[in-house]
């Protein structure tokens, strides 16, 4: 990894460059790779949570006058417990991964003599610009070179001081190994970032890290593919026949076990006839937890009743807009399914709320009925649909991914957790002895097309 100040086209030129040799690499080198690094940031632990304590310190003042988010700081903070062990379990979960380089998938007799192969290839040369996770500096690097793509990172101000420190350690680690150094870039002035998304010829695909602003400015300009997602608007749908014990589970670990991740839960849809049975077990679990419930006038009536002494401060009425906001926090919107809406079922009727709502992120549903979860899993049109699993599984490495560069929210090349497999793409190769495609014109040879074992 180098940490450079050069020039855009030269940044982007460079990793052309390291790309192309990367693709030639052995997957022992590239794992051995992985190896240096991981070792490498073992070694530098303390430096480096040294170098983020750092930018905690001015985080913390960032957040004191209201300039910057809690969910910010503490995506920030790699000391948070296990954070920092994960990020190098991580390097060697992606490291112990099969190879997705050269993975056949599908092979074609098209004559004697004549093979077609699909082949699985690097994507190539990958602009990364992300806000606050210094973790992603190791994980990227971690994918991209198993992967055989060259990377261009650019992180937000927050964590210059993680930024720095880690790269400095991976360089040094990478310089060691047949990975080119200039695999994985850091790339330090702000200003830089326009011209990057301006080299389509170059760099084959931007992947957009962090809030709605910085999603739609990419988006917004550059002609390179991007992939990535702008909210993590999660929905559970708490059915009629939902089992108490598994709706208390899910919902409270969805909602509480991480706030600020994307994959935390923002919005609860409860069925009507649930609103007195299932549900206020549900709230009193969250409301021990400190969540603030935002409901609709049912649900607040219920709960009002059957909760009286429910902390007022906790419990308030929600508006249109809650079901389209990502709190990050330990907020949640709350919304009554009818049962007894026109033309349409109440799982339906859920399924029409969260596709209209829904950032198509992760979106779960409880229920005993797998006819009912079949229904709204085929339905909601999401990255990740659950039946009676929380919304935190939508994550690279509980997917067994290794780790994640992001989660996509496209419906194009790869969606939800982008692993390895998400990072590349495909060739198609023949292999012949002098044939000619003209010897197939009409009256011709004729074609075999034999398909054959992969």
């Amino acid at each position: 990894m180098s940490l450079t100040e050069s020039s855009a086209a030269d940044i982007a030129r460079t990793a052309s460059f390291a790309s192309r040799r990367l693709a030639t690499l052995s997957e022992a080198d590239r794992n051995g790779a992985l190896t240096a690094l991981h070792d490498a940031l073992l070694a530098n632990k303390c430096s480096i949570l040294e170098a983020n304590a750092k930018d905690v310190e001015v985080a913390n003042r960032a957040v004191e006058s209201g300039i910057l988010s809690h969910s910010v700081l503490k995506r920030l903070d790699l000391s948070r417990p296990g954070k920092y062990d994960d990020m190098l379990k991580g390097i060697l979960s992606v490291r112990d991964l099969q190879d997705p380089i050269g993975h056949v998938t599908l092979r074609t007799l098209l004559d004697d003599g004549l093979l077609l192969e699909r082949v699985s290839c690097p994507i190539g040369v990958l602009l990364i610009i992300f806000e606050a996770r210094p973790e992603v500096i190791a994980n990227i690097a971690a994918l991209s070179i198993k992967s055989g793509n060259a990377a261009i990172l650019k992180g937000g101000k927050e964590s210059t001081e993680s930024f720095v420190a880690i790269s400095q350690v991976i360089s040094d680690a990478i310089s060691g190994t047949q990975v080119p150094e200039s695999s994985v870039q850091l790339v330090k002035t702000r200003d830089v970032v326009s011209s990057l998304l301006a080299q389509d010829s170059l760099i084959d695909l931007v992947i957009p890290r962090g809030s709605n602003d910085l999603v739609r400015f990419v988006k917004d300009n550059t002609k390179i593919p991007v992939l990535g997602h702008a909210d993590g608007l999660c929905s559970a749908y708490i059915h009629s026949d939902a089992d108490p014990e598994i709706a208390i589970k899910v919902i409270v670990d969805s909602k509480t076990d991480y706030p600020a991740a994307c994959n935390s839960l923002e919005t609860l849809l409860v069925h009507q006839d649930a609103l007195e049975t299932v549900f206020p077990n549900v709230a009193e679990a969250l409301l021990s937890k400190g969540v603030c419930i935002r409901c609709d006038t049912p649900a607040k009536a219920a709960l009002t009743k059957i909760l009286p002494t429910a902390p007022a401060d906790l419990l308030q009425d929600a508006v249109d807009s809650d079901y389209r906001t990502e709190f990050l926090d330990l907020t949640l919107a709350v919304k009554t399914i009818s049962s007894a809406l026109p033309g349409s079922s109440s799982v339906e009727t859920a399924i029409a709320h969260v596709n209209s709502h829904s950032s198509k992120h992760t979106d779960i549903i409880l229920t005993r009925s797998k006819d009912i979860a079949d229904i709204f899993m085929k339905g909601v049109d999401s990255a990740g649909v659950f039946w009676n699993a929380s919304t935190r599984f939508a994550d690279g490495m509980r997917y067994g991914f290794g780790t994640e560069v992001g989660i996509s929210t496209n419906k194009i090349h790869t969606r939800g957790p982008v692993g390895l497999d998400g990072l590349t793409i495909y060739k198609y190769l023949v292999r012949g002895d002098g044939h000619r495609a003209c010897d197939y014109s009409e009256g011709g040879k004729r074609w075999k097309h034999q398909s054959l074992p992969i």
